[in-house]
């Protein structure tokens, strides 16, 4: 997960869905994709999430 859209090599829009954090916090899922730096290393079906401070996820 992570809330920087510009961390996609790909992205999808996606409406409707939430992800609950374990404060119980609610937050948007608005798309779905690729991170990665180029296209032979790359993690799929990363969800980007509205209003997330930080990334779960770190490729480097």
């Amino acid at each position: 997960m992570t809330g920087d859209k510009t961390k996609f090599t790909s992205l999808k829009p996606k409406n409707g869905g939430l992800v609950t954090f374990g404060d119980n916090i609610k937050k948007r899922i608005i798309g779905i994709g690729k991170v990665g730096k180029d296209f032979t290393t790359f993690i799929d079906k990363v969800l980007l999430i509205d209003g997330l401070a930080y990334n779960l996820l770190s490729i480097s």
